[in-house]
């Protein structure tokens, strides 16, 4: 393929627009979550809109925050990840709201609560219990105490709050943290969930509360107001973990998910182009697309060649190609795909590779991690 054919081909895969209720995007390319903890006290504040209104003004179509914790005591254990209640944070968020929109672009807040992730302790809340779906951490962590019927509607009415505070304060839908191991997917992994309730036992059950939580965020918001979910198949420090180990089980987990409100899926994998199951080649992404009929969104090390986990450790790495992701778009696999590193390094990643700049993109830099802007 010449440079010029490459070009081309970049602009009319990625370029293409994509409606997802009231949300029209201008093209598929979409910032990962990315935790950074720049904001002080839980408040977003100028340099965190002007780090997100580069982004958008360099051609990112949506935005995905940095998770930011929804208004339940237990939700969150770091002091400068912001959070997603009270007036100060709220504010803040309005600023990047605004500023986003202002270059062009659209955001989406991911609504987090980290469960039995949160040391016992921590701030923002040091006398909240830990609590989880059975009281079980994800590894050698300190046990917590099982979540009552209480505090799971405590939770979900802090999710459908912080759901209907985003569309008030002018976001473009919200996406909720499903995965990785916190609570959401706390609640979806046998591991962690062994009660012998309603929300406890087969996939049936233990999607439930999930389900039950996107539904109370659907009641909250417009019914045109856009509802992401972010699930995955590994959790922190359990790499190998699978909810679902054939594509029944996923439909299992992914139908009562779309029934409930969900618009899209938000498919974290750590590498897009590793299949997910034997027998195809479809990745995460593309199986919740075909089960699901809903839009998808994939995601992993997109334009890098190491994951996150070697960069994480300091390695260095290049720049790789992307051709096999424009072919997987282009059929139609996937309806979106989500940068993450490349953007946090390359703010200007989007524009490069629209305009057939590919010279010039950057290798990413493990520093960047630390980086404001």
């Amino acid at each position: 393929m010449t440079s010029d054919s490459a070009t081309r081909t970049a602009a009319d895969v990625l370029a293409r627009p994509l409606s997802l209720g009231s949300l029209a995007l201008r093209n598929r390319i979409v910032m990962a979550p990315l935790t950074r903890s720049f904001s002080p006290g839980g408040v977003p504040t100028a340099d965190v809109a002007a780090y997100y209104a580069r982004r958008a003004a360099n051609g990112v179509g949506l935005i995905v925050t940095e998770g930011t914790y929804v208004g339940h005591p237990a939700a969150g254990g770091i002091d400068g990840v912001p959070r997603f209640y009270g007036e100060d944070a709220l504010a803040g968020w309005t600023q990047v709201v605004d500023e986003v929109h202002r270059a062009g672009g659209k955001i989406v807040p991911q609504l987090w609560h980290i469960g039995l992730n949160r040391p016992a302790g921590a701030p923002l809340a040091a006398d909240a219990p830990l609590i989880g779906p059975s009281g079980i951490p994800l590894g050698e962590a300190e046990p917590g105490r099982p979540m009552s019927k209480a505090d799971i509607d405590a939770v979900t009415a802090a999710f459908a709050t912080a759901a209907a505070e985003a569309e008030a304060r002018g976001f473009d839908g919200i996406e909720l943290h499903g995965a990785h191991g916190y609570l959401i997917d706390q609640f979806l992994w046998a591991h962690t969930n062994r009660r012998e309730d309603a929300y406890g036992g087969d996939l049936a059950s233990r999607v439930r509360f999930a389900a039950e939580l996107v539904a109370a965020c659907r009641a909250a918001v417009s019914p045109d107001f856009p509802i992401i979910f972010r699930t995955s198949q590994w959790k922190t420090e359990h790499y190998d973990a699978r909810l679902a180990e054939t594509p029944q089980e996923l439909e299992a987990i992914l139908t009562p998910l779309a029934d409930a409100g969900v618009d899209a899926f938000h498919c974290s994998t750590r590498r897009y182009w590793v299949p997910e199951f034997e027998g195809s080649d479809l990745n995460l992404a593309g199986w919740a697309k075909k089960i699901s009929g809903k839009p998808t969104i994939s995601v992993g090390s997109v334009g890098l060649d190491i994951d996150m986990f070697k960069t994480l450790q300091g390695e260095h790495g290049g720049v790789s190609s992307i051709d096999g992701l424009l072919d997987r778009l282009e059929r139609d696999e996937f309806d979106l795909i989500a940068v993450g590193r490349a953007l946090l390094g390359d703010p200007e990643w989007a524009a490069k590779i629209l305009s057939g700049r590919t010279d010039e993109l950057k290798p990413f830099d493990p520093s960047a991690l630390v980086s404001l802007y």
